[in-house]
């Protein structure tokens, strides 16, 4: 294996991301996993071809972590991660940064790139980690009645330390959103991307392969044709409580709970019914010509229903990994609430192929024309490569606020005057 072309894996999971940087010549080294049931499925299918770390990343030293992969510092040709990204998410409880044991990964995943010195970096999330704040505040404790918000408790205050904290790695960073349909995955799933190079090197975003409705390239992935040649006589899932069960039988392939009478509306959305906004995953049935919405971590999800087009049951084991392109024959650990678990949280193995594709275009660039690897092409520092993105973040509103009848005051000047005194 060619030193060049090896990669340290931080978060390894069921190792989506390993395998499609695999595909594009980049050999995992060594891996590093602690939950459980994923080391057991990473050893599984590929036990004995390299050091799999079944510990916490902040209990590992950078020297021996570099130890058991066989390389010296500054030799990884890349170091890939995804920091745990439930608290950057917008389900749940969103707690950010203020997450101690979730939400501060990522500055590990920084003392081990400043460690290791790896050519290239690669961080994957959430693209919730976009608007996320370094303290959340519950939008019933905000608006007028409350105290002002803290500049930590602002949207977008999560990233503005994280770019903070990897700009002092001296490396030069580029990030954007990808949705990885537009790289043949037969998946609408967005996610954040850093591409971080030691040297400065051009590095950039992969560039898509597929669009929507084709527009000079392949089009979309859709999930007929995903899962079009998948051999699954006994689907492994978990089932439908009988209510839903109830409830999704009215529905057709690519229908919701809005096209449910009206009647059932509040049963399909329960506590979301005096909600606002699309709520387009409620009682949801897949549509067989379009990409999969983005495979959670339960496919029973009120919000996030992921009911087969066919049959009132959700997606099952075998159709969620090959949505997630895995081998057919890929083993995973553990009882169908883990195997769920293990594949939503994974990176689609197209995805990685792509970063990997970007990254070898990067280096082969370099190394055509000349320049040494640790010559500078460009300077440090951390930016948006996407220039619609970059405008969004740049005009953003620094908060949300309840609709008016969910708020103490309900007065819109009321409501004005807190918001103009944010951070003051």
């Amino acid at each position: 294996m060619n030193a060049k072309k090896k990669s340290i894996s931080l978060f390894s999971g069921a190792m989506g991301l390993d395998l499609g940087l695999e595909q594009a010549g980049i050999r995992t080294a060594v891996a590093l996993e602690k939950n459980s049931l994923a080391v057991q499925t990473i050893l599984l299918n590929r036990g004995g071809e390299f050091p799999v770390i079944d510990q916490p990343v902040e209990e590992v030293p950078v020297d021996w972590l570099l130890k058991q992969a066989g390389l010296r510092k500054g030799e990884a040709f890349v170091l890939v991660g995804g920091p745990c990204c439930q608290s950057f998410s917008t389900a749940g409880k969103r707690r950010s940064l203020g997450d101690k044991g979730r939400g501060n990964l990522f500055r590990h995943f920084k003392r081990i790139v400043a460690g290791a010195r790896p050519r290239f970096f690669v961080m994957e999330n959430v693209k919730g980690m976009l608007s996320a704040a370094v303290k959340h505040r519950p939008l019933n404790r905000r608006g007028p009645g409350y105290p002002r918000l803290h500049r930590n408790e602002e949207l977008g205050s999560a990233l503005r330390l994280i770019k903070a904290e990897l700009g002092k790695l001296g490396y030069r960073i580029i990030f954007g959103l990808v949705n990885c349909a537009d790289y043949g995955v037969p998946q609408k799933r967005v996610r954040l991307i850093f591409i971080g190079s030691r040297d400065g090197e051009d590095v950039f975003l992969p560039r898509p392969t597929h669009a929507k409705g084709g527009k000079g390239r392949p089009a979309w992935v859709t999930l007929r044709k995903g899962l079009a040649t998948l051999k699954d006589p006994r689907p492994e899932f978990l089932p439908f409580a009988d209510g839903r069960r109830k409830l999704l039988r009215q529905l057709k392939a690519g229908q919701n709970w809005s096209d449910l009478p009206a009647r059932l509306h509040e049963e399909a959305l329960g506590g979301a019914f005096d909600s606002w906004g699309g709520r387009c995953g409620f009682c949801r049935r897949l549509a067989w010509d379009d990409p999969s919405p983005t495979l959670t971590t339960d496919p029973r999800g009120r919000a996030t229903t992921l009911c087969y087009p066919a049959k009132t049951r959700p997606l099952s084991v075998r159709e969620y990994a090959r949505l997630q392109q895995f081998p057919d024959n890929w083993e995973l650990a553990g009882e169908t609430s883990s195997k769920y678990q293990q594949l939503g949280n994974a990176v689609p193995v197209g995805l990685g192929h792509a970063i990997g594709r970007a990254l070898l275009a990067a280096a082969a660039k370099t190394d055509r024309a000349g320049k040494g690897r640790k010559r500078k092409v460009h300077g440090g520092g951390v930016t948006c490569v996407d220039a619609g993105l970059a405008e969004r973040l740049k005009t953003r509103k620094k908060t949300l606020l309840n609709p008016p009848k969910f708020r103490r005051f309900q007065t819109i000047a009321a409501a004005r005057k807190w918001i103009n005194g944010i951070a003051a």
